[in-house]
């Protein structure tokens, strides 16, 4: 088995700069992932390493974790070599030691000492920084080795553990832009791959094994489960039986993760056929308009909520012209009408996690101290990244306009935004479906930089793959 790494000086450098962070404040304790059973324990899912193990020790192996003392300077991964019963189902893979030696750690131990170390600096009154841990099993691990209930393990999780791992991951490196070059491209060719198979009379999963084929064909896999779909307007549905049919749209958001595990998130909305009919036309150059606009703004400095807010306006003004909104675009806004056709956020950090870092808390890696993400407002609630962007960030652009017939029905019954909201006409329209649009970008330091290979998406370019 070939382990897929950067070059150790990465990671020894990477770790340098976390402890930094930290200063000289006890240990940092970072869990790797293990494999986790389907349906009987030899069956398992794909294993998926933890991230941020990931990021500072650079090995895709179950069943690791590591310790950084950050008074000492001591580096320990602790692990278990294989047995020969290992080895018989599984191949061989180079040692704990040998791997360690491939990211610059020099001292390895059995996984059950790591109990040892927790407990002697917990006696000793020091700090022991953990990350907010998402798998049950390491849950279980933490409560058992802090001696306390699998509820209360969220009182040791270090914040200040989880704005020094941010503060590092947000920023992307050339090595690491390198990557998501790589797993953007493979995501334009899985999209190029569906929209060009995709015909009436076929199912939706036929779409989603053609992004599969593309993206293992490729030495990778879906960075999330697909979203192809003919109703559009569910944002994350992961159904795929339903018959595509002549006159609807196909929504396709799908994402490439490469060997290095970093990723790409792209959405296209195409239609059935070979063209878009003229509704879906009118609405979808709306969207396009508000991505635009959006794009045009992206640089560092400016608060990704405004471009976010911006693009809502955008979408204002090109469903006014259309007659499903009407009044000020500005006050429509600012009163929330426009989230009866977008009700989601403009985009997210991308990276390592198609939401990166989402397991530390969107509060830390959308917002900043100054900047609160808000809990309660409807739309603004969903908006993953609103903080100022710098230069290294890396993020998604997705406007999009979701008629749900079931929110129309709530809100017409209320009599909700009636001085924004045509419902007479938005009711002729509960059968659209839903229309997004998706690329991602770097944040340079005068302005962006799409990533990856250009993916047609103009309506005569979208109608060009179809033909």
């Amino acid at each position: 088995m070939e382990l897929n790494l950067f070059n150790k000086q990465v990671y020894t450098d990477r770790r340098r700069i976390l402890t930094q962070h930290i200063g000289q404040d006890g240990l940092i304790l970072l869990l790797g992932n293990e494999d986790s059973s389907m349906n009987y324990k030899d069956n398992t899912y794909l294993f998926r390493q933890d991230s941020s193990f990931l990021y500072y020790f650079g090995l895709d192996v179950q069943s690791l974790a590591a310790v950084i003392d950050t008074d000492t300077g001591e580096e320990v991964i602790f692990g278990n070599e294989l047995t020969i019963d290992d080895i018989v189902w599984t191949g061989t893979l180079p040692t704990v030691s040998e791997m360690a030696a491939m990211v610059g750690v020099t001292q390895t131990k059995p996984y059950d000492q790591i109990i040892h170390y927790v407990h002697k600096a917990l006696i000793a009154g020091r700090k022991v920084h953990i990350l907010p841990p998402y798998r049950p099993e390491n849950k279980i691990k933490l409560a058992n080795w802090f001696n306390t209930s699998l509820e209360d393990v969220a009182d040791y999780v270090s914040v200040k553990l989880i704005k020094a791992v941010i503060a590092q991951r947000v920023i992307k490196t050339p090595l690491e832009v390198a990557e998501m070059e790589k797993a953007v491209s493979i995501s334009v060719d899985m999209m190029l791959a569906v929209i060009k198979h995709a015909r009436p009379g076929i199912k939706e999963y036929e779409l989603v094994a053609k992004a599969h084929e593309v993206a293992i064909a490729n030495n990778s896999h879906l960075g999330y489960p697909a979203i192809i779909t003919t109703y559009g307007q569910t944002l994350h549905t992961h159904y795929y039986g339903n018959t595509l049919q002549e006159g609807r749209m196909v929504l396709s958001d799908i994402g490439a993760e490469n060997a290095m595990h970093y990723g790409g998130d792209l959405t296209r909305t195409f239609p059935v056929g070979r063209s878009f009919t003229t509704r879906q036309k009118e609405l979808y150059e709306v969207t396009l308009a508000a991505m635009d606009h959006a794009i045009s703004m992206l640089k560092p400095g400016v608060r990704y909520k405004d471009i976010h807010l911006a693009a809502c306006q955008k979408l204002v003004e090109g469903l006014s012209q259309v007659g499903l909104m009407k009044g000020d675009p500005a006050e429509a806004v600012a009163a929330g009408a426009h989230t009866m056709f977008f009700q989601c956020g403009l985009g997210h950090m991308l990276g390592m996690d198609t939401h990166d870092m989402e397991d530390l808390g969107e509060p830390y890696v959308g917002y900043t101290d100054t900047l609160k993400k808000e809990t309660s407002i409807f739309g603004l609630k969903s908006l993953r990244l609103g903080r100022e962007l710098e230069a290294g960030f890396v993020l998604t652009v997705e406007p999009g306009i979701y008629i749900i017939p079931e929110l129309i029905d709530r809100w017409q019954a209320e009599k909700k935004y009636v001085d924004f909201i045509n419902y007479d006409v938005l009711n002729t329209y509960r059968d659209f479906g839903g229309i997004r649009i998706e690329d991602n970008f770097l944040i340079t330091n005068t302005g962006h930089q799409l990533l990856g290979k250009y993916l047609p998406k103009t309506l005569k370019e979208i109608e060009r793959l179809k033909g």
